[in-house]
C-alpha cells in the first residue's frame, strides 16, 4: 500500500501536515493546504458547531447543564474542542479563528468558579492545556504559566490531585502542561523560569521511560501503550514522543523502548491502527472505529519514527 497515498487522501487537517512532517513539500503548498481547514472538512464543521457567543456546548469544561452519569466524559464543550481545532492546525490568524478567540475570551468561564477562561482554573491539567491553546491562538496566557511553575513538585512534574495532598507527579498532568509551556516558548520566547520547568517535566517523563513506574519498573498503565485519538488530557507513549520530535530535542537513549512500541504497531500493511478511544460524547468521530486502519496515528508514528531514526 502507498500509505502516503492514502493519508493524503483525507481532510486537509491531514494533508497539510502530511505535506510538511513526511514530503518535505514547498512551504507556500503546505500553508495553502493548511488554509482549507478553516473552509472545509473537520475543521468548519467543529466551527460550525460553535454557539453564538463562540462557546461549544454552552460550557467550558464541560457541556451547559452537564450532571454527570454518562459513560467516559464529555468532550463536546470549548477546553476539548479548541484542543482539536489547534491539533487539526487552523491557521491562528484566520477570521474564524480570530472571532472564536475573541468570543470565548469575552464569553467563557470556568465551572469551577465562574473563573475567565484565559485566567485558567485550579487544575493544572486543565491550565496546560489552556496555556497551550491561548499561545497558539495569540492569547496572553502569562498569569496561567507563573501559576504553573509555582505548581511544579519536586520530583519535577504536575499533579491536578497535589491540592488533594499528592506529593508525586502524574503523567497525565505532566504532558499536559509540558505541552503548553512548549507552546508559550514558541509564541514568546519563553523565559528561564519556563525552561527550566519544562526540561525538568521532560526529566520525570524521561527517567520512566515515558511509561513506566520509577519505583518497580512495571507499566504505569497499560493505556499509555494504546494509542488513542484525540487524547484529551491522556497521556500515551505516542503522544509523548510526538511531544519531543516538536520540542526540537534530540532523541533520548530512555525513550529507546518508547519508540519500540510505536514500531511494533506498524500493521504489515504499513499502516496503524486506532486501538482506542476515550469514551464519552463527541461532536463527531474521526476515525473508522477501534481496530480499523487510523489515519492520525499513522501520521503521528511516521513523523515520530523519522525524528527517532534520523
Amino acid at each position: 500500500m502507498d500509505v502516503i497515498g492514502w493519508l493524503l487522501d483525507s481532510d486537509p487537517a491531514i494533508r497539510w501536515q502530511v505535506l510538511q512532517d513526511l514530503t518535505g513539500a514547498p512551504p507556500e503548498e503546505v500553508a495553502a493546504e493548511r488554509e482549507r481547514v478553516a473552509r472545509e472538512g473537520w475543521g468548519a464543521r467543529l466551527l460550525a458547531l460553535r454557539d453564538d457567543d463562540g462557546l461549544w456546548a454552552g460550557g467550558a469544561c464541560f457541556p451547559k447543564g452537564y450532571r454527570g452519569g454518562e459513560p467516559g466524559q464529555p468532550w463536546t464543550a470549548t477546553m476539548h474542542t479548541l484542543q482539536t481545532l489547534q491539533i487539526l492546525g487552523l491557521d491562528p490568524a484566520s477570521a474564524p479563528a480570530r472571532e472564536t478567540i475573541s468570543k470565548v475570551a469575552e464569553n467563557g468561564r470556568w465551572e469551577h468558579a465562574g473563573q475567565r477562561y484565559f485566567d485558567g482554573e485550579v487544575e493544572p491539567c486543565i491550565n496546560g492545556r489552556t496555556v497551550e491553546t491561548g499561545a497558539y491562538f495569540g492569547v496572553d496566557v502569562s498569569g496561567i504559566v507563573a501559576r504553573l511553575l509555582d505548581e511544579r513538585l519536586a520530583d519535577g512534574g504536575w499533579n491536578c490531585e497535589a491540592e488533594n495532598g499528592s506529593v508525586r507527579s502524574s503523567f497525565h498532568t505532566t504532558i499536559n502542561v509540558l505541552e503548553g509551556l512548549l507552546e508559550y516558548e514558541r509564541a514568546t520566547g519563553g523565559s528561564d523560569a519556563v525552561r527550566e520547568a519544562r526540561r525538568a517535566g521532560e526529566e520525570f517523563l524521561l527517567e520512566r521511560g515515558l511509561f513506566r513506574r520509577k519505583s518497580t519498573g512495571e507499566v504505569a498503565d497499560p493505556a499509555f501503550l494504546e494509542f488513542a485519538f484525540p487524547y484529551y488530557w491522556r497521556h500515551d507513549v505516542l503522544r509523548a514522543l510526538d511531544y519531543f520530535r516538536r520540542s526540537g530535542a534530540a532523541p533520548d537513549p530512555r525513550m529507546a523502548e518508547a519508540a519500540e512500541i510505536v514500531e511494533a504497531r506498524r500493521q504489515p500493511d504499513g499502516r496503524w491502527q486506532l486501538d482506542r478511544v476515550h469514551p464519552g460524547r463527541v461532536h463527531f468521530a474521526f476515525e473508522d472505529g477501534v481496530g480499523r486502519p487510523s489515519r492520525w496515528n499513522t501520521l503521528r508514528a511516521l513523523r515520530v519514527l523519522d525524528w527517532w531514526q534520523s
